[in-house]
């Protein structure tokens, strides 16, 4: 399969299979969490309990104060990389151009140095985080292979759409197929490594926040 075959795969049957593994597998999920049900809560509801599910939701948002002076550069490393991949997922001008299609309105272009910055520093961060997973000794012990897959596919659709963007070392078509099929190989696994928590992470809080609130545990 040579570079142009490469390319049209990757831009039309890769997507198609890439969202359907996606679709089934969050699904498939989902019904492993909510069929686990709930056990028999025999506490006594505290009368201000009401609510602390969704007041965990966004409590838990941000780190607490110990964690965060014991391991600042770690902390700081994850919600760097998560705001800046937000960033360049959604104003990479591709992106907006696509988006323009549905409504001329939407979207704001930022300059080729401004998503490269972004680009960058996430890169950087997830360099951080993988080095504090190896170098401590909990945490690699902790770590699984799932850990570092999900590591590797947040850090390959990163790499290749910088070289994509900014043309370096490979064809135009070469670069942008290693980039889509990233992105595919991402959104195919996401629900079978612990990446799965980008869709998750608001049904374990909330559950988490409203089970201790009856108990009286702050959230």
């Amino acid at each position: 399969m040579d570079t142009t075959e490469l390319l049209y795969w990757a831009r039309n049957t890769g997507p198609n299979l890439a969202l359907t593994l996606l679709v089934l597998g969050v699904l498939l999920r989902l019904f492993e969490i909510f069929k686990l049900g709930r056990r028999p809560d025999f506490a006594r509801r505290r009368p201000k309990s009401a609510g602390n599910g969704w007041k965990t939701v966004f409590t838990r948002t941000f780190a607490a104060s110990g964690p965060l002076t014991e391991s600042p550069l770690v902390y700081l490393s994850s919600y760097t990389f998560h705001i800046c991949l937000l960033f360049i997922s959604i104003f990479h001008i591709p992106l907006i151009g696509f988006l323009r299609i549905l409504s001329p309105y939407i979207g704001t272009e930022y300059s080729p140095h401004v998503i490269n910055a972004f680009t960058g520093v996430s890169l950087l961060a997830l360099l951080i985080l993988l080095l504090a997973r190896i170098t401590h000794k909990v945490r690699r012990f902790l770590s699984t292979t799932g850990d570092y897959l999900a590591w590797l596919l947040c850090f390959l659709p990163i790499l290749t759409g910088l070289f994509t963007y900014n043309s370096l070392g490979l064809s135009a078509d070469a670069a942008l197929a290693y980039h889509l099929l990233s992105v595919e190989l991402l959104l195919a696994l996401l629900p079978f490594t612990p990446l799965f928590h980008a869709i998750s992470w608001l049904i374990a809080r909330w559950y988490t926040g409203d089970f201790y609130g009856r108990r009286g545990v702050p959230s």
